[in-house]
């Protein structure tokens, strides 16, 4: 029947139950019959208690049940045809007699019943009902260890109760609703009948079990647990199905561990191979990669000499990459990813290729994400293959291939459509600029004006002015302002590109509206002091943007290579001031990797002397290379100017931590991003975080009129009027004029009487 049976007592202490409470569950147990199999002397325990930390309820201990012979007189019944017992029946009833030692009358008990009840037996041998005909001879021994099996159960003369045996077939129709009919209908004309135990005991656990089952499917899984709890005698080897689903209904209600040792208890007990096989595929489905590795331990070699998982660990490996292709936080057992890799190789499936990719994509090793993304192309051309792949290249800096491989696929979703313009914008900011095949400029025009993507067209207004058109530019940077009103960075081109046409109106225009939110606008077109004295911020203020007409980009585009030398993006100045920086140190465009650290250092400021922050980039980037570390402190403090310039906050956080720098720069440069994080803050309507980062901002430095009156609007905009009133009152004293419109608002929609706002 199987092995011996063995419960440690960390089991029993993990589940609350005492080794005595086990014994008298167990003792209990032995009367207790099921469908599918029966615990017995020799098989695998129960996980008795699943409820945490309780024990099993005494209800639930039940001795062993007295059996009374019956006195009414056995009636006749008529012959019913029987099918023969077939072979497999034979063998286990030929096992049972010879694990039966022979009946002396000195090994005669007391408690040997003069007439064991074999109705059960009985029936199942005539239904032909291996696994239950084993269970009934299994649980018959237990009780009475002198019975011994007859020979041919179908032989065994009739009790001469035609209804038992209609109860016994209803049961085995899973019809247990008409059983407990027919037994209460019985009962109320015999009131001195009662019904064999094993078919009460076996029909209440199938109704448990029903039940269980039902609640699962339902994804009740509360319920699944506390019927589980309240019949152990499902929680067996013979009830894998049962324990598989109060596995789950653990794992879904954030109890992995107890779903663990659901499992667990399976593989340690249990010795079905397809049982065991399955257990661990529906554990890896639902627990994380480090309870897996536990479970995985209860590997043994079969028959055969091979471990009896090896079938599946492929899949395995399918599963673990896969879930942390969703979570770069998740770290997959090498063996199971070079297994999957050496699957791919081997069956050229698309569907592994792509798990790999993904996976390797979240932790930014591109290099093998591109290699698997194009195999999988290769395979099998699919939207997540050439997403995959276009991310790949664009982090790799080839946007022009990634924007060919999205084209195809840019419909296909959201994502998609995402990761196409993500793709277009990189190609057009490419330094130096492409000039690209009027073909692909006007397909990436038409989705840039189908989809409104602001990052596109203000590339496009880049892209104009380094082929020196800037009445192109002026189109792009007001479509990008149409389409995104608080995009600072078009603005600024848009100021740019007038200003070489020339437009002082529009370039006014522009500085009265931007100017206190952009130190980089209101500059254009005058002389700048060196940005190595200063900090480059935001100075902003509530005001509206206002809207451009535009409402249409130009998507007839087509840019040709005018000169030998272009005008480069986003730091690039008008034309007035070309010639004068001709004759300048930076006044040539040169790779500046190859410089000496000093040098490129000073090329750096130099750059942003030329309000060129982009190209300031590299040049900072080279110095940071090498050099001393005063120089590298120097790199690190332009890099993070630039990065403010250009207004990218967090880009100009992580530079600042490149390099030690002295506590001045270091500050002011806490103060600039402090300042930018708040202002930005505000423009999103984000109040509270705003108010933060102005409070952390003011352990630096004092606060300006200007921040005092975003704080105050901060106030008004939460209704905490009182405060409102009170910040805005400093800054209008000096006739600051938001703050007195602001001082005006407030005292206006504080209430009249009782709490004033706060």
């Amino acid at each position: 029947m199987g092995k011996p049976l063995y419960i440690s007592a960390a089991l029993l202490a993990l589940f609350g139950v005492t080794a005595y409470q086990f014994r008298d569950e167990l003792l209990g147990r032995v009367s207790r019959i099921h469908t599918t199999g029966s615990i017995a002397p020799g098989e695998g325990g129960s996980l008795l208690s699943v409820n945490d930390g309780a024990s099993l309820p005494a209800a639930n201990r039940m001795p062993p049940p007295v059996r009374v012979a019956q006195t009414q007189a056995p009636v006749p019944a008529p012959p019913v045809t029987i099918p023969a017992v077939n072979a497999d029946q034979d063998a286990i009833l030929a096992q049972a007699r010879r694990q039966t030692p022979p009946q002396t009358p000195a090994a005669a008990t007391p408690t040997t019943p003069a007439t064991v009840d074999e109705s059960a037996l009985r029936y199942f041998a005539a239904q032909g009902d291996k696994a239950r005909l084993e269970a009934e001879i299994a649980r018959l021994k237990a009780l009475y260890p002198q019975w011994t099996p007859p020979a041919d159960p179908i032989a065994v003369p009739e009790q001469g109760d035609p209804q038992l045996e209609t109860m016994w077939q209803l049961y085995a129709n899973g019809r247990y609703s008409e059983v407990r009919k027919a037994i209460a209908d019985r009962q109320a004309a015999d009131a001195s009948w009662q019904p064999p135990a094993n078919l009460t005991d076996m029909l209440t656990l199938a109704e448990a079990r029903q039940k269980l089952v039902n609640s699962s499917d339902l994804k009740q899984y509360n319920a699944v647990v506390e019927t589980a709890a309240g019949n152990p005698g499902l929680l067996t080897c013979g009830e894998v199905d049962v324990l598989w689903r109060v596995a789950e209904a653990f794992a879904r209600t954030d109890k992995p561990e107890r779903a663990r040792d659901a499992y667990n208890y399976i593989l340690s007990n249990c010795d079905g191979a397809s049982e065991r096989l399955a257990t661990v595929q529906k554990a890896s489905a639902l627990l994380p990669l480090d309870m897996m590795d536990d479970l995985l331990s209860k590997e043994k070699p079969g028959a055969d000499g091979q471990l009896e998982f090896e079938p599946v660990k492929d899949d395995l490996a399918r599963q673990f990459v896969a879930g942390a292709g969703e979570n770069k936080d998740v770290t997959v057992p090498p063996a199971y990813l070079l297994r999957l890799e050496r699957a791919a190789e081997t069956n050229k499936l698309a569907s592994d290729a792509l798990l790999l990719g993904w996976y390797n994509l979240r932790r930014e090793k591109n290099q093998d994400a591109e290699k698997w993304f194009r195999q999988a192309r290769s395979a099998e051309d699919s939207a997540s293959a050439s997403q995959g792949l276009a991310l790949a290249l664009i982090a790799r800096g080839e946007p022009r291939e990634a924007e060919e491989v999205m084209y195809e696929w840019r419909q296909s979703s959201d994502d998609a459509r995402k990761t196409y313009l993500a793709a277009t914008a990189n190609l057009l900011a490419l330094e130096p600029p492409l000039a690209l095949e009027p073909e692909v400029l006007k397909r990436i025009a038409e989705e840039t004006v189908s989809q409104k993507d602001p990052a596109t067209a203000q590339e496009f207004g880049w892209y104009s002015r380094a082929f020196l058109q800037p009445q192109m530019a002026v189109q792009w940077f007001s479509t990008a302002l149409n389409w995104k009103t608080d995009d600072e960075a078009s603005a600024y081109g848009l100021a740019l590109s007038y200003q070489e046409l020339n437009n002082v109106a529009e370039v006014r225009r522009l500085q009265q509206q931007w100017g206190a939110q952009s130190e980089r606008i209101r500059m254009v077109g005058m002389a700048q002091p060196d940005p190595a004295q200063r900090v480059a911020t935001s100075q902003p203020a509530p005001v509206q943007v206002v809207q451009q007409t535009m409402t249409t980009a130009p998507t007839n585009v087509v840019y040709q290579q005018s000169s030998s030398q272009t005008v480069g993006r986003q730091g690039r100045v008008g034309a007035q001031n070309q010639t004068s920086r001709k004759t300048s140190r930076c006044g040539a465009t040169f790779n500046p990797d190859g410089l000496p650290p000093q040098q490129a250092l000073q090329q750096g400021w130099c750059l942003m002397d030329a309000n060129r922050p982009a190209e300031a980039l590299k040049a900072f980037g080279a110095a940071l290379a090498g050099g001393q570390s005063t120089v590298r402190s120097d790199a690190a403090y332009g890099q993070s100017l630039a990065y403010l310039r250009m207004g990218l906050t967090d880009n100009a956080a992580v530079s600042a931590t490149k390099s030690g720098m002295d506590k001045t720069k270091a500050t002011e440069l806490q103060i600039a991003i402090l300042t930018d994080r708040a202002l930005a803050a505000y423009n999103n309507g984000q109040y509270e975080k705003a108010l933060i980062l102005l409070d952390q901002r003011a352990r630096f430095a004092t606060e300006r009129n200007d921040l005092m009156v975003i704080r105050g609007y901060a106030y008004l905009n939460l209704k905490r009027y009182a405060e409102a009133v009170q910040v805005f009152e400093g800054p209008a004293s000096t006739g600051h004029r938001d703050a007195v419109r602001g001082l005006a608002a407030a005292r206006d929609a504080r209430p009249s009487k009782g709490p004033q706002g706060g």
